[in-house]
C-alpha cells in the first residue's frame, strides 16, 4: 500500500521540529561553554574560536570534581538500593497472593504523587534524628522515597508476565527465593531493570531540593546545588560561561547513557503494555 506523500512529508516535518526543539538547548549550551568575554553575549551561535577557559575555571575555582563524585555516589547508591528492594518487592507483589495486595500497590504508587515540598519538613526531622544531616546518606534516603515506588510499579508489571512454569521448575529443583529472583528472573527482566535503573539514576542525579536542604558543606554538595551556587566577582555578575560549562559536564553523560541504553528503555517500558 502506497503511502500518501503529504502524510510522509508531514511526518518528517514534525519529527524535524521536535528534534530541533529538543536538541537546540543542549547545542546552545555546548557552544556557549566554549565562548569567553563579550562573545558570550553575541548573537552568533557558533563560537569564533574554541576556548576551554570556562571548564578550567569551573574545576579550578570550586571543588566541582568532588561535586561530581558526590552526585555519582548518591545516584549510584539510589539505583543499587532501588533495584535490590524493588526486585524483592516486585516478586512479593507480583507472584505471591495475599489479602490487600492491590491496596498495598496503590499505596506505594500514591507515595510518588506527593510533591517534594510536602514531605520536606518531615524528612528533615527524620534526617536530623538519624544523624544524617549534611551527609550523602540523607540524599540517598530521601531520593529512595520517590524512586522506589516507580521502580516497584514497573517491575511488578513485568514480574507478573514471567512464566509460572519457570518458577515451579526452579522451586522443584530446590532453588531458593533469592536465587530465583536474582539468578533466574533478573536476566529475563533485564530490559525493565535497565530502563528503571537509568530513569532512577537520572532522577537522583538531577535532584535539587533535598540536596539543597540536607547538605551544607561543600564536601557533601552535589552538582545541581553546585551549579546553582556558582557566582561571579560581584552580586550583579553571573559567570554564564562557567555555568554553561558546568551544565554541559553534568548533562552530556546523561545524554550518552540514554543513547547507549535507548533500546532497553523503549523495550523495558513498552514490552508489557500489549499482551497477546
Amino acid at each position: 500500500m502506497k503511502k500518501d506523500p503529504l502524510l510522509v512529508l508531514g511526518y518528517y516535518l514534525t519529527s524535524a521540529v521536535v528534534l530541533v526543539f529538543s536538541v537546540f538547548p543542549l547545542f546552545y549550551a555546548i557552544c556557549t561553554s566554549f565562548k569567553t568575554g563579550d562573545a558570550l553575549f553575541s548573537s552568533d551561535i557558533l563560537p569564533s574560536r574554541l576556548s576551554f577557559a570556562n571548564y578550567v575555571s569551573v574545576m579550578k575555582n570550586q571543588p566541582f570534581a568532588t561535586d561530581l563524585c558526590n552526585s555519582l555516589l548518591t545516584a549510584g547508591s539510589v539505583v543499587a538500593l532501588s533495584l535490590g528492594l524493588s526486585l524483592l518487592s516486585a516478586y512479593a507483589l507480583g507472584r505471591v497472593r495475599f489479602r490487600g495486595r492491590g491496596t498495598l500497590m496503590m499505596t506505594i504508587l500514591a507515595v510518588s504523587m506527593f510533591p517534594q515540598v510536602t514531605v520536606l519538613s518531615g524528612l528533615f526531622e527524620l534526617v536530623s534524628w538519624l544523624g544524617l544531616y549534611d551527609k550523602l546518606g540523607a540524599l540517598v534516603l530521601s531520593d529512595l522515597i520517590f524512586t522506589l515506588p516507580f521502580t516497584v510499579w514497573i517491575l511488578v508489571t513485568f514480574m507478573r508476565d514471567l512464566p509460572k512454569e519457570l518458577e515451579e521448575a526452579a522451586l522443584m529443583d530446590g532453588v531458593g527465593v533469592l536465587t530465583l529472583i536474582f539468578r533466574i528472573f533478573m536476566p529475563l527482566l533485564w530490559p525493565a531493570v535497565a530502563a528503571t535503573a537509568l530513569l532512577a539514576f537520572i532522577a537522583a542525579w538531577n535532584e535539587f531540593l533535598f540536596a539543597l536542604t540536607f547538605t551544607l558543606s561543600s564536601d557533601e554538595r552535589t552538582v545541581p546545588v553546585a551549579i546553582a551556587l556558582i557566582s561571579g566577582s560581584s552580586s550583579n555578575e553571573l559567570p554564564w560561561g562557567d555555568i554553561m560549562a558546568a551544565s554541559v559536564m553534568v548533562t552530556v553523560p546523561l545524554v550518552l547513557l540514554v543513547i547507549v541504553f535507548q533500546r532497553h528503555i523503549v523495550s523495558g517500558l513498552t514490552a508489557g503494555a500489549v499482551k497477546g
